[in-house]
């Protein structure tokens, strides 16, 4: 250290470093860009199923809320969904006809479920969970079941290089 350094004190405090950021450790906050435009991460899931995990981010735009869906599976497997109206009731059928599109029931389970920023309060929930593909396995249909409330979106899937993240956040 120089005698300036001593006598005036250091211009440069020492930062902690970024994390980089990935679709697997995403923070509220932190900037994702698809599509040419701009979403702010405001709530992230995530889901554990004995051991197998995955994850959404809500993804606040300008005009629209989008969920990002993380999984790591034998490969990387993204998502992009968007909240759809459907009326089901249990139990649900194993096809599920939406805006003209057949989906097929893939698989199912349940999930311990954490949550943070605007999805804080299904912190420790439990969620059923149905996963339904159209034929040419390019559209998707998600449906959650937490207590009474069932939650459908439709979406489909992504690749890695369509995404631009900046942190928001350490």
């Amino acid at each position: 250290m120089s005698f300036f350094s001593r006598l005036f004190g250091s211009k440069e405090k020492e930062r902690p470093a970024v994390e980089e950021r990935t679709v697997m450790n995403l923070k509220v906050k932190d900037i994702v860009t698809y599509d040419l435009e701009d979403y702010e991460v405001v709530g992230k899931l995530s889901y554990n199923d004995h051991g197998f995990k995955w994850y959404a981010y809500q993804l606040q735009g300008v005009s629209k809320v989008i969920w990002l869906s993380v999984e790591m599976d034998d490969e990387l497997e993204l998502g992009i969904y968007e909240k759809a109206t459907l009326k089901l009731q249990e139990p649900l059928p194993k096809k599920i006809e939406h805006e003209g599109v057949l989906y097929y029931q893939d698989e199912h389970g349940t999930a311990t479920v954490r949550g943070e920023g605007r999805s804080q309060n299904v912190d420790g929930a439990q969620c059923r969970y149905f996963s339904y593909y159209d034929d040419d396995d390019e559209k998707a249909l998600s449906i959650e079941i937490w207590g009474n409330d069932v939650e459908a979106s439709t979406g489909y899937e992504i690749e890695e290089y369509e995404l631009k993240i900046i942190a928001g956040s350490q």
